[in-house]
């Protein structure tokens, strides 16, 4: 007691305190920070092949009810909970439209290795059916590099490549963000993709630079705030399964 007051009367009481208090302790009310309303949404996460529970199950491993093809019906194979490309059958877009959304979407190259490069297990996803998303065998197969798997197709080169080998199931998460035009069909912010390969980050945030073309350089057109998903038809047998789709506010 008697040491506590000499130090409160040699001023050196408070800094001992402040001292051992935590770092970067703050003062004033913690309360004036806080945000209770609104409460987030409760979902279910899922796991495994289960969707979260408010996604929309684009695939559930029987039928392709929700995708359609350019003569109607979706005319790829299903077999085994998966469906696989039938060459020439056309691209297959989904009924429903959407805008901004989570992708989740398992694809897997054939097992039967066949040419090279852009030639081997070629396909893609193609959100709002003009921004892609390279599927292709890049697992031992050199082509160009913003045209390898988990390419921004000849826009953005993956930041790695996780590709697994041909016949192994891989999967992309994607976080997709449409652009927005103006009244005038100006642009006012570009499309952007943030994308996981095998759950490793491949693409950051990217800003997306126009719709995907072969030849020449993406420019954008203004067109509708929400358009189907699209999966192509590139000739080769890929094969997909486990496709959910959550929209974003």
């Amino acid at each position: 007691m008697i040491v506590a007051v000499a130090l409160v009367s040699l001023g050196l009481l408070p800094a001992i305190a402040s001292a051992t208090s935590p770092p970067g302790q703050q003062r004033g009310n913690p309360r004036l920070t806080e945000v209770w309303e609104p409460v987030p949404a409760k979902v279910d996460p899922g796991g495994g092949s289960t969707a979260p529970s408010d996604a929309i199950v684009l695939f559930d491993g029987t039928d392709l009810s929700e995708w359609e093809g350019r003569d109607g019906d979706a005319a790829w194979e299903v077999k085994d909970g998966a469906f696989t490309v039938v060459p020439r059958a056309g691209t297959l877009a989904t009924r429903r439209a959407f805008g901004d959304v989570q992708l989740h979407i398992e694809w897997r190259s054939p097992t039967v290795i066949t040419g090279e490069g852009q030639d081997r297990g070629n396909s893609g996803v193609f959100l709002m059916g003009l921004y892609e998303v390279q599927v292709l065998d890049s697992y031992g197969s050199a082509t160009y590099s913003n045209g390898q798997a988990g390419s921004i197709y000849k826009q953005s080169m993956p930041l790695v490549n996780v590709t697994r080998a041909p016949g192994e199931w891989q999967s992309f998460d994607i976080v997709f963000r449409a652009p927005r035009f103006g009244a005038s069909g100006n642009l006012e912010a570009p499309a952007t993709m943030t994308v996981f390969h095998n759950g490793v980050l491949i693409q950051d945030h990217f800003e997306v630079e126009g719709p995907t073309v072969y030849i020449g350089e993406p420019e954008y057109k203004a067109h509708a705030d929400k358009l189907p998903l699209t999966l192509q038809d590139h000739g080769n047998l890929v094969s997909f399964r486990n496709v959910w789709i959550r929209e974003l506010e």
